[in-house]
């Protein structure tokens, strides 16, 4: 062979060897890639070859399928789509899904590996694969209390109710809301027009946000909870009915800017509890001004803030600023400058109060299913920190007690029960310009003493009369429903 065939010869060979390797590697190496990727239509194909297992609460599915004819066997079905919708998410057979659907996408398809040993024996026996289901921890009834509150009231918001002993998420609402059967495979057509007009950019209500967990709000006076808690752990306050040195006015250090209180309150030297009954900005912006920015972080920090949690869905992370000057701590220490919170957080609070200082993790999956109904896996309760003593906890506990019983949060009583709480009116905007936040937590106690639920609810209605718009007038209410849903599920 001559010198130039030789070459040819040469680098036909190594293109062969090139195409071999590539071959091999495509179907070896990146095998799994491939079959898994989203683009390839035989994923979504399979997704919706079988019934998808159910989201259950109390027992009952809120969800379902619906056999459609077409490439996509089957399409998700929801009941009380909008209602549930910041608990189940989406799952779309053109836009993919999120939340729980999401999460547990391998336990409801079927797909996940512990779900092989029982998907080798329905192929041994000819019976169809199913998916497993997902049990949450939700109550039906707070669910309905919290959604039907915030709907009536008629502006955007967010309930969460937690069990105190446990971390248990017992209610999650938010408002405006969405139903997730309209994207979830009518028609390429129908699910993309519905899509879009639940796009943020095309609706200002944002429907789609799970203001819930992923929302974060000036969280206004329920934060002196938090101040009244550092105070009472490091030692600045011992007794709650012992008077402080609070002058009126009270100038924030470093500045010549008074702190005001909303309104001709009596909070010269007033004690811890009335302060807190009254809703005092002189005597909780003080306090958190002695204290110092690093033990009212650290307070912070114990309660939840500065993390995300994974309930198991990912909230966002409520904050609590470092490095800040006096004046700015004591703003802060209110709930206002930059400090800012998810609902979740806020009933965190209250749920380590209630709980006589033990916060525990909050969480909305009890347990994964086999279509059988035996149990994958079980949830236990896991304590998160104690940003409380037992004592100091039952101290404030009093306080907030009083504030129902004798101050701004009236609107939350329930006779016979013992409700704590506490309200806020959180400023924002430029100045202070927009319409301000209603807040209120609270948890409700038992004939045992021990706490079933605690609540926080937060309240933005752009449409109100300012004048008008209170925690303890918008919000409380509903906090007291969700209670009251509550505690008569567990009579």
């Amino acid at each position: 062979m001559n010198k130039p065939l030789r070459r040819v010869a040469i680098f036909c060979g190594l293109l062969m060897l090139a195409l071999l390797v590539r071959n091999n590697w495509i179907q070896y190496a990146q095998a799994d890639k491939l079959r898994t990727d989203e683009k390839n239509r035989r994923v979504a194909i399979e997704r919706y070859a079988t019934p998808r297992g159910d989201i259950i609460v109390d027992g009952e599915p809120i969800t379902g399928h619906k056999a459609t004819g077409g490439d996509f066997a089957y399409k998700r079905t929801y009941k009380n789509g909008a209602m549930w919708a910041p608990v189940t998410g989406y799952v779309s057979q053109a836009f993919g899904a999120n939340q729980l659907e999401s999460i547990e996408d391998g336990i409801l398809t079927g797909n996940d590996d512990r779900l092989f040993f029982r998907n080798t024996l329905d192929m041994l026996t000819g019976k169809k694969k199913q998916g497993g289901n997902v049990v949450t921890t939700l109550s039906g009834a707070a669910q309905k209390a919290a959604y039907n509150g915030l709907k009536k009231q008629g502006g955007k918001g967010s309930v969460v109710a937690l069990e105190p002993s446990t971390g248990k998420i017992l209610a999650l609402a938010s408002y405006p809301s969405y139903d997730p059967s309209t994207i979830a495979g009518n028609s390429l057509e129908t699910d993309a027009k519905a899509w879009q007009k639940l796009q943020k950019k095309n609706n200002p209500d944002d429907p789609m946000l799970n203001r819930a967990l992923r929302e974060v709000y000036p969280p206004g006076s329920t934060f002196k909870v938090v101040t009244a808690a550092a105070a009472l752990e490091h030692g600045m306050v011992e007794d709650a009915d012992q008077k402080t040195d609070t002058p009126l006015p009270y100038i924030m250090k470093g500045t010549t800017t008074e702190l005001k209180n909303d309104g001709d309150l009596d909070c010269k030297d007033a004690s811890l509890r009335q302060a807190l009954r009254v809703s005092c900005n002189t005597v909780f912006g003080k306090l958190g001004t002695d204290l110092g920015n690093d033990k009212m972080l650290e307070t912070a920090k114990k309660f939840g803030f500065g993390e995300e949690h994974f309930t198991p869905v990912r909230t966002s992370s409520s904050l609590f600023d470092k490095d800040m000057e006096p004046s700015q701590v004591a703003l802060s220490s209110i709930g206002q400058f930059n400090t800012a919170a998810t609902p979740l957080q806020m009933a965190m609070v209250a749920a380590a109060v209630a709980n006589n200082g033990t916060l525990m993790k909050p969480y909305m999956v009890d347990e994964l299913q086999t279509p059988g109904l035996d149990t994958i896996e079980k949830t236990d309760p896991e304590k998160f920190s104690e940003p409380l003593s037992p004592e100091n906890a039952q101290i404030l506990q009093s306080m907030m007690e009083t504030v129902v019983n004798d101050g701004t949060g009236g609107n939350a009583k329930i006779d016979g029960v013992t409700v704590g709480g506490k309200t806020g009116t959180a400023q924002h905007g430029e100045n202070n310009s927009k319409n301000p936040y209603a807040w209120f937590i609270s948890y409700a106690k038992s004939d045992d003493g021990s706490a079933p639920v605690a609540v926080a609810v937060v309240i933005e209605d752009e449409n109100a009369v300012r004048g008008d718009i209170s925690g303890g007038g918008l919000a409380a209410p509903i906090a007291k429903s969700v209670m009251e849903a509550v505690l008569k599920s567990k009579e």
